[in-house]
């Protein structure tokens, strides 16, 4: 009897103690943005893979129900969901800064070097470095119109291949990212290589594997999954290939040293040069990183955005003929497409804006990190939370945009939105410390090809197809949404190529 007092001291001190930590648990995950309920273990990944493969639209349902901020746990991944140009803003512009880091995925470690590429570099000494090599040398707006000559001659030869195909129907998706991964190649390593057919095919199997679904990446820390899933052996064994004939190509440079001047320099010719420059210290693997950046980056997303721009103006028939239009009087005089008059093609460029608020090329941008614990809109964001901004919702947000699901060229006439991050109702290159760094080298592989097509042809359906029966569905390429269908097209010559 005289141990009953203490078992009942135990007994309410306990439960004391269990009252208490409960009450600090609720308190601090109340904290944190509203989300969906969560299962042991795995927690939202169920309700992620439930909703379908196009998972830009599973999060937009996610933000109408729960808002413009919510808490995800993907894994043992935390995770707060974007979905609104206020919110964005705090992120990528009040708080840039603590948000400035990156998610470390298993294929970037591999592909990338260890994270070495622009991309996927976690903040800091490394990255701030290697960004101002690419806005000051490798994607300067100078380097940018350096290969200008190099755009024409291999989009004219695009619009050759077209006008030798007249009248039939063509896979101008194929040719797309064809001619894209051949411009790249030539201003990444400025000559045809004997193993380069090798490299692409090589590059983009890579990609393709490493830039997919990795159920590893939401467990980090168990890192058997890496290894039971396959993924890590394979991502392993084309890296080694790419890697030796990337070793290759930058041996090869260093040998013929010919002293280019910086107005022919190609890709790994400045990043040599930059090495050799005692203001920077970069590595072999680090300039193989940022080269397999480029292609990753530059190469899909613009022949992608191509696609979607045709797949609109063939789908809205009066966006078609006054694109045309405008490229054909402002090309009438000098009988030839070039891009020293492309800043009177007020209209196209219209188009091209408005083909990438419906349809970015990534719809959910890169995911970024927080550097350290930060309150947005009230709500505590943890240390290490992992931050997804839905930049495809932002884009279709009906506060901003008046019929924002309809394409509508003409809202961007007289708008000054624009592509630099400072409209963050309109972020499809991203914003802030973490925006791409190759917008510009991007755009200019999109508007020369576009001015073309108008330029020298017409355009039809095949099989007799009628405009509104294309068919717009999506499908995931990696980061990036193409069309899920192929753009089968019929180009009928109307100024000789």
């Amino acid at each position: 009897m005289q141990m009953e007092p203490i078992a009942i001291y135990l007994f309410v001190s306990a439960l004391f103690i269990l009252v208490i930590l409960k009450i600090k648990t609720t308190n601090s995950s109340s904290k944190l943005p509203p989300g969906l309920w969560k299962l042991p273990i795995i927690g939202n990944l169920h309700q992620l893979a439930a909703g379908g493969p196009l998972i830009h639209k599973v999060l937009r349902d996610i933000a109408k129900k729960h808002g413009p901020l919510v808490h995800l746990q993907l894994g043992h991944v935390s995770t707060i969901l974007v979905s609104s140009p206020e919110i964005a803003k705090q992120v990528m512009k009040t708080h840039d800064i603590v948000f400035a880091s990156r998610s470390q995925p298993l294929s970037a470690k591999i592909i990338s070097y260890d994270s070495a590429n622009i991309g996927f570099a976690p903040y800091g000494d490394y990255w701030r470095q290697m960004r101002k090599i690419c806005v000051l040398d490798l994607l300067s707006t100078k380097r940018v119109q350096s290969f200008r000559s190099l755009r024409e001659e291999e989009f004219s030869g695009l619009a050759t291949l077209l006008a030798s195909h007249a009248g039939s129907p063509v896979n101008l998706t194929q040719m797309l990212h064809a001619t894209m991964l051949g411009f790249t190649s030539r201003a990444a390593f400025g000559k045809k290589y004997q193993n380069q057919e090798k490299f692409i095919s090589i590059l983009c199997e890579l990609l393709k594997v490493g830039t997919g679904f990795n159920i590893a990446d939401f467990y980090p820390s168990i890192k058997w999954l890496q290894d039971i899933t396959g993924l890590r052996t394979k991502l392993e064994k084309l890296h080694l290939e790419v890697d030796s004939l990337l070793d290759e190509i930058i041996d090869d440079h260093i040998a013929d040293d010919n002293n280019n001047t910086s107005m022919h320099e190609d890709l790994v010719d400045v990043l040599l040069r930059v090495q050799n420059d005692r203001n920077y210290e970069i590595t072999r693997n680090n300039i193989k990183a940022v080269i397999l950046d480029m292609f990753a980056a530059g190469t899909d997303t613009s022949a992608t955005t191509i696609d979607w721009t045709m797949a609109e103006m063939l789908k809205n028939p009066s966006a078609l003929k006054k694109a045309q239009e405008e490229v054909r009087r402002v090309f009438s005089e000098k009988g030839y497409v070039d891009e020293s008059n492309f800043d009177e093609l007020k209209y196209l460029r219209a188009v091209i804006k408005e083909t990438l608020r419906l349809h970015p090329p990534a719809p959910l941008l890169l995911p970024r990190l927080s550097r350290e614990r930060c309150v947005i809109d009230g709500y505590e964001i943890p240390q290490k939370t992992q931050v997804l901004v839905n930049a495809w919702t932002i884009g279709r947000d009906s506060r901003y945009w008046e019929d924002a699901e309809c394409f509508i060229a003409e809202r961007f006439l007289d708008s000054s939105i624009d592509f630099n991050g400072n409209n963050f109702e309109y972020i499809p290159f991203g914003a802030g410390r973490r925006m791409c760094p190759g917008m510009s080298f991007g755009l200019a592989n999109v508007e020369l090809p576009l001015a073309l097509f108008l330029y020298h042809f017409d355009w039809k359906l095949p099989n007799g197809m009628k405009h509104e029966d294309l068919d717009m569905s999506e499908v995931y390429f990696g980061v990036t949404v193409r069309r899920e269908l192929n753009m089968h097209v019929i180009p009928i010559v109307s100024k000789p190529v």
